[in-house]
Order: structure tokens, then sequence, then C-alpha cells
């Protein structure tokens, strides 16, 4: 069942990825984001936050001195993120075909966002609205699951209770195909009904060497990719990369 089919307006993931996965990727995204993006740009430079979800990582940004603009395809994740970060900018458009000015100083997509992008020549277009955003000299950097990291999360499972809400998920993946899904129910009461919702979510395994190829055909230079597996600072650390490049001059 379609995640609005019962009750219009109301996003149930939204709600979830608000209350669960959007504080806990944003607690570390941010470490990891001041040692290799923000102490390198000028305070307030401006900063895009492409599948910024619920707009908790946009505020952390705010905070530290930036302005941010957040792009995303969900409305209900927009709709919590203008809550989080009220003075932040929000537009609802996909990765894969946004188009917007060379007006950035640095582009942030972070929480293996664009592993939903299923192939790689539009993952490379993705990369090429991004470079197409950025001021000359302005960095982008990319929180991605390589191939190896979506092998050790496959069945990885998640869930918790709640008086009205309820939800759990499992992460799939086969070696094989480099593909993948993320599979989640979710009952939530609405007015005195319990409603269920069924979502599913595609992934795609990519290696180094994609994502490297994707970066250069678009022109970005000086690419470099960091594990972040071993880092002390972060409070729950996984097998995610993150890919940090440049637009020439």
């Amino acid at each position: 069942m379609s995640l609005n089919t019962l009750v219009p307006q109301y996003d149930p993931f939204a709600r979830m990825y608000n209350e669960y996965w959007g504080p806990r990727y944003c607690e570390d995204n941010i470490v990891i984001l001041e040692k290799i993006l923000l102490q390198h740009i000028p305070e307030k430079s401006h900063i895009l936050d492409l599948c910024c979800g619920t707009g908790q990582l946009v505020q952390e940004l705010i905070l530290n001195g930036f302005e941010v603009t957040g792009i995303d395809a969900s409305e209900g994740m927009l709709n919590y993120a203008r809550q989080n970060a009220p003075s932040g900018q929000f537009i609802l458009s996909d990765a894969r075909s946004f188009d917007m000015p060379a007006c950035f100083d640095a582009v942030v997509s972070t929480s293996a966002s664009l592993n939903h992008i299923m192939n790689l020549e539009e993952l490379t277009s993705v990369f090429l609205n991004i470079y197409q955003a950025l001021k000359a000299k302005g960095i982008f950097v990319l929180e991605i699951n390589l191939e190896e990291a979506l092998k050790s999360l496959n069945f990885d499972k998640e869930g918790d209770v709640l008086d009205d809400y309820a939800w759990a998920s499992i992460s799939i993946y086969d070696t094989a195909s480099k593909m993948g899904e993320i599979k989640m129910t979710l009952f939530a009461e609405q007015q005195g009904t319990w409603y269920r919702f069924d979502e599913s979510w595609p992934l795609k395994g990519y290696s180094k060497s994609d994502i490297e190829s994707g970066l250069k055909k678009v022109g970005f230079v000086d690419i470099q990719a960091l594990g972040i597996e071993s880092s002390p600072e972060v409070s729950n650390p996984s097998s995610s990369t993150f890919f940090a490049a440049y637009k020439q001059e």
C-alpha cells in the first residue's frame, strides 16, 4: 500500500526518519564534515545539502555559521526540515533533474542517499547537476556505501514500537547483481484507527572506481576517498566512504 493511500498528507516514513535516522546520521556526519569540509571553507559559505531529508544536518550547518539550502524529493521530509531548520531554504526536486546556477561554495550529499540511484549513467548525471551548481573551486562531499559496505549490511534489521506508531526495516543486498533494497513496514494510529504501510527503496552498489570515473567525467578534480570506520569521534561507525572532489577553476 502506498504511504498516503489511506491517510492523505500523512507520511509515516518521514516521521520515522525525523525521529530516528535523521538525528543519528546528522550526529555522525557533522563530525566528519567538520574535518573534511567546514574548516576548509570561509564562514558564511553557501552550502547545498542534496537529499537533505528532514533537515537536521541543514540546521547543524547553519549553527556552524553557514548559509544552507536543502533539496529533497519528498515533500513529507521537507515539511519536517522546515520545522527543524526554520532559517534554511528548501527546494522540492529530484537529484537527477535539479538545475541550479553556480552559486554554491560546497555541496554535500550524505547518509548514502545516492545509493538509491540505480545506474552509473544516472549517477553521473547527478554529479553533473552538482558540478554546475558549484562555484569555481567549489567542493563536493559525498557519502556513499560501496559494494563491500552493502554486503556487510545484508539482512541488517531495525525497528521500534511506540504507543501510536511501530516500524521495522530490513536491508537486503545481492552481490551478483550489485542491487538490493530496504524493505519497511510501518503501523500508525490515526484518529483511533491503525493503518499499515509497506514501502521499499532500491539500492545499488558501486565500486570506488565507478564513483571516481563518474566524478572525473563531469569535470571534478583532486578526488579523494576517506573511509570512516576507524574514526573514534563517530558514535555509530559504519563502513561508508566519503569522497571529496573539487570543481576546476
